[in-house]
């Protein structure tokens, strides 16, 4: 294998045309055959797939959820934006009232994880689902 040669001969132009003949749609323009590229495709969407599947088993251990709780991926999604604005709601009470802002961050969490409990079990969100 040398460099390729500018000036072809005649039986480099006929190799290419058989080439170009014999390829019948079974590889593509950058050489690989339509079933690597399947491959190499299929493995791309499983690695999406499981760490899609990571974010959102990190996203259900960050949001407080009830013991009976076994929420689809759309749940936990509406689940997760529901505690934002809880927590919205939360951090504009402690502007107005900055005296009664929690001290620990581990006191904080579970106060924070046992109020949204209590504020789903009312209802809130249901209401606004």
């Amino acid at each position: 294998m040398g460099l390729p040669r500018l000036n072809g001969s005649a039986s480099d132009n006929n190799q290419k045309k058989k080439y170009k003949k014999s390829s019948g749609g079974n590889r593509t323009r950058r050489g690989g055959s339509k079933n690597d590229q399947r491959a190499i495709a299929n493995v791309r969407e499983r690695q999406r797939t499981q760490a899609l599947n990571e974010a959102f088993n990190k996203l259900r251990k960050i949001i407080p959820t009830l013991p009976s709780d076994k929420l689809s991926k759309i749940q936990t999604l509406r689940l997760a934006s529901r505690y934002i604005d809880f927590l919205c709601q939360v951090l504009g009470n402690n502007e107005k009232h900055p005296s009664s802002a929690l001290s620990s961050s581990f006191i904080a969490h579970e106060r924070l994880s046992y109020a949204f409990s209590v504020w789903r079990m009312e209802g809130a969100w249901f209401q606004q689902q």
